[in-house]
Parts: C-alpha cells; sequence; structure tokens
C-alpha cells in the first residue's frame, strides 16, 4: 500500500513538471503572439485544447456519468480557471516574461491553502515552511513589478495565481466525483470559448498568418499543459505536488534568455535557488517519510 501510494505521488509530480514545461511554452508563444486583444489569445488557447480533448474523449469511449455536485464543482472549475487564464495572458502582455510568470506561479500557495479549507487535507509544519519560504523566493524575482507604475498589471496577474490556485484545487474535487479527466478538460475548454467568444467577436483585431500559426501553437502547449496539471491533481493532493511547478520559474527564465534576450539579475537568480532549494527540501522529507512508513 505504502508503495502504492509512492507511486501516485511520484505520477503526480512526473505530471506537474511536464504542466510546467508545456505551460513555460505557452506564455513564450502568448508573448511572441505580439499586440492582439487577450480575450482572443484566450479563445484561441481553449478551442485548440477543446479539440484536443474531444477526439480524446471519443478514442476513448468513456462513460460519463455527472451528478449535480460534480456538475457545480465542474462550472466552479471552469470560471475560476478562465479568468485565471485570461489575468496571466493579461500579465504576460503587459510585464516582462518572468514577472508575469513569477506571478502565475503563486498559484501551487493558494491551492494548499483553498485545498485546507475546501478538501481539509492537512498540512505539515514543515511544507507549510517550505512553501512560505518558496514563495519568499518567488518575491525577489517578481519586484520589479511592484514599482507603483506597474502595481496595476502586477496586482492583475497576481489575482490570476490565486484564482488558478482556486481552480486547481477544484481538480481534486473533481477527482472524488471521479469525472474523467479528459471530460474535465474538455469541459473547461469549451466553456471559455462559449463564454469569451462574444467578446472576440465584437473586439476581434486582425491577425496575420504569423499570429494565428504562434497562437494555434500556444494552444497545442496549453493542452498539453491542462491534460497534464488535471492528471496530476488527480495523483496527488495539492499539498505534496504543488511546490513542482515552480520549476516553470527556470524554464520560463531560460526560454526569456534564449527567445527575448532577458537576462536575470542577481535577486532574480536568488529567488531560483531558493525555489529549487525548497524543492530539493521536500523531495527529500518525503523520501525520508517513506522510508519510515516502510520500517
Amino acid at each position: 500500500m505504502v508503495l502504492l501510494v509512492n507511486n501516485e505521488k511520484n505520477k503526480g509530480i512526473i505530471f506537474m513538471l511536464a504542466a510546467a514545461v508545456s505551460f513555460a511554452m505557452m506564455f513564450v508563444m502568448i508573448k511572441f503572439s505580439g499586440d492582439l486583444p487577450t480575450v482572443q489569445k484566450a479563445f484561441f488557447r481553449n478551442i485548440v485544447a477543446f479539440i484536443f480533448a474531444i477526439i480524446l474523449l471519443r478514442n476513448n469511449g468513456e462513460k460519463i456519468e455527472l451528478s449535480k455536485k460534480a456538475v457545480r464543482d465542474l462550472i466552479l472549475r471552469s470560471v475560476f480557471g478562465l479568468t485565471a487564464v485570461l489575468c496571466n495572458f493579461y500579465a504576460v502582455d503587459h510585464l516582462i516574461l518572468a514577472d508575469a510568470n513569477m506571478l502565475t506561479n503563486t498559484n501551487p500557495f493558494f491551492a494548499i491553502l483553498i485545498s485546507y479549507f475546501l478538501l481539509k487535507e492537512k498540512i505539515k509544519p514543515y511544507q507549510i515552511v517550505a512553501i512560505v519560504v518558496a514563495f519568499i523566493g518567488c518575491m525577489f524575482v517578481i519586484k520589479p513589478s511592484f514599482q507603483i507604475s506597474d502595481f496595476g498589471d502586477s496586482l492583475i496577474g497576481l489575482c490570476g495565481g490565486i484564482l488558478a490556485g482556486a481552480a486547481y484545487a477544484w481538480l481534486r474535487k473533481l477527482g472524488a466525483h471521479k469525472v474523467p479527466a479528459n471530460f474535465v478538460v474538455a469541459f473547461f475548454s469549451g466553456f471559455s470559448c462559449i463564454a469569451i467568444l462574444p467578446f472576440m467577436i465584437f473586439g476581434y483585431s486582425h491577425m496575420t498568418v504569423n499570429q494565428l500559426i504562434i497562437l494555434l501553437i500556444a494552444g497545442v502547449f496549453a493542452s498539453f499543459g491542462q491534460f497534464f496539471v488535471t492528471n496530476a491533481y488527480y495523483h496527488a493532493p495539492a499539498k505534496e505536488i504543488s511546490v513542482y511547478m515552480y520549476t516553470q520559474v527556470l524554464f520560463a527564465a531560460v526560454l526569456g534568455f534564449i527567445v527575448f534576450d532577458q537576462v536575470p539579475d542577481k535577486y532574480s537568480v536568488t529567488g531560483y535557488l531558493i525555489v529549487i532549494s525548497m524543492g530539493i527540501f521536500m523531495f527529500f522529507k518525503k523520501k525520508n517519510e517513506i522510508q519510515k512508513d516502510i520500517i
């Protein structure tokens, strides 16, 4: 039983790391697509994910049975997820990539807090310390965003992190309802497209062929990220795996340097080191706990 639980946690961690890479690439594509309305970028991000999810559902032939509570939680997850996407895309458009990415990655911190109240998942003292210290590390990186001139943009980005944390916490509830992960992604993506379609039509901005291709690629990366993170939270609680989403900071920093020639300063590097240290700390603490349980 202990080994089975361990395997589930490891799967959750692997899925979370894969999601971090995918979402970092998505943000690069969103920023690279240029000056387009946020809702327009969000629509293409979700329409691709919706198509992917429908194809997987048809191929798997999964039978979907939903209770009233499951439908309610699907809608709440979708509302929180959509507003988070809009806030995050706005931040990417108005802040430098590293700052926007870090604001987005406050979501594990809020996911743990919300899971505590929503799902009654207990938090161990060392996990609280690790998450708080990792969050402080994030603050080293996003410090330019909190200048008065950028406060509004940064606040929207932070709201994106909070709302994403709520959305991820709701994934655990959907897992308890036994709602298939592919259906959750399909519902969220379809819900998002329908909700923002009127705004996109009335505020549509002409796109070049290159911009369209870039947004479609962003949608592909978003699809992979969404599937990975959904499966991650299905396999393990937020308090066990959410800290690994902070690795997205490292991936974004590397991609930001390669694509946009952005070089982190010494404070950002300090933040990266703090986050990595907390990830290693969490890994060894879990490993020691498992070994004690086996003995």
